[in-house]
C-alpha cells in the first residue's frame, strides 16, 4: 500500500479522512475493476496496468478545483467511475453527494456495486443525460466529465443543469483550443484552463456562466 499512498500524497489535505484509508478503498476499486473488466469493457485495456496514474490520479487532481462549499456533483457518462468515483472515495464521510450518469446497463451496475460495497453516497442514474431533468436531480454545485463527447456537445447537456453557483470542471486533451473555439460559436461562457497534473498535452477546463446564444 505503500507504494499507492505516494500517488495520493499530492491530494492527502483534500482528503475527508487518513490518506491510508482513501488507499485501501482506491486498492478495492482497483480489484473490482479489474474482475468486471474480463466481461465489460469499463477502460481501455492499455491503461489497466497503470490504473493509479492514468485513472485515480488523473480524477483525484479536481480536488484541487473545489471550494469548500461544493457539496453536490453531477458526473456525466461515467463509464467506469472517473472521475467521479475516486473523488466520492476521497470526500467519504464528508457531506459530498454524487450523482453518477452512466445509460450503459452493465457499466452502471459496475457503479452501483462499488458504491455500496465501499458505502460511498453516490446515486447512480442508469438512463441517458437528455433524458433526465433538472426539476429532479436538483442543480448540482460540480458537474464533471471525463473522456465522453465534444465541448460543444457537453455544453448542450449541461446547460439544462447549470444554475447560478454551478460550475463545470471537464477533463480535456491536446484539442481543446479547438474545442473551446467551436463552443464558442453557439455558447457563451466562461472558462478558466489548467494544466493537468497527469497529461502534459492535458488541461482542465473550468466553466461557469454557461448559456447558449441568440442567433
Amino acid at each position: 500500500m505503500a507504494a499507492h499512498i505516494s500517488h495520493l500524497e499530492p491530494w492527502r489535505s483534500s482528503f475527508s479522512r487518513p490518506v491510508e484509508q482513501v488507499a485501501a478503498d482506491l486498492e478495492y476499486y482497483a480489484e473490482l475493476l479489474a474482475k468486471w473488466q474480463k466481461v465489460q469493457n469499463l477502460v481501455s485495456r492499455e491503461t489497466l496496468r497503470d490504473l493509479w496514474q492514468r485513472h485515480f490520479v488523473d480524477s483525484l487532481q479536481v480536488l484541487g478545483h473545489l471550494n469548500d462549499n461544493d457539496e453536490y456533483f453531477v458526473d456525466l457518462g461515467s463509464g467506469g467511475g472517473f472521475p467521479a468515483l475516486p473523488l466520492a472515495i476521497a470526500l467519504k464521510n464528508s457531506d459530498r453527494r454524487f450523482l453518477l450518469v452512466e445509460p450503459n446497463g452493465r457499466k452502471a451496475s459496475f457503479l452501483r456495486t462499488v458504491a455500496r460495497d465501499l458505502g460511498l453516497n453516490v446515486t447512480v442514474e442508469s438512463r441517458r443525460i437528455e433524458q433526465l431533468d433538472s426539476r429532479e436531480t436538483g442543480l448540482p454545485h460540480v458537474i464533471t466529465s471525463r473522456a465522453l463527447a465534444s465541448l460543444t456537445q457537453l455544453c448542450a447537456w449541461m446547460q439544462p443543469f447549470f444554475g447560478p453557483t454551478t460550475r463545470a470542471i471537464l477533463h480535456k486533451g491536446r484539442e481543446h483550443v479547438e474545442e473551446l473555439t467551436d463552443a464558442n460559436a453557439l455558447w457563451n461562457f466562461d472558462v478558466i484552463i489548467s494544466p493537468s497534473s497527469t497529461d502534459s498535452a492535458g488541461v482542465l477546463l473550468t466553466l461557469t456562466e454557461l448559456r447558449g446564444k441568440t442567433l
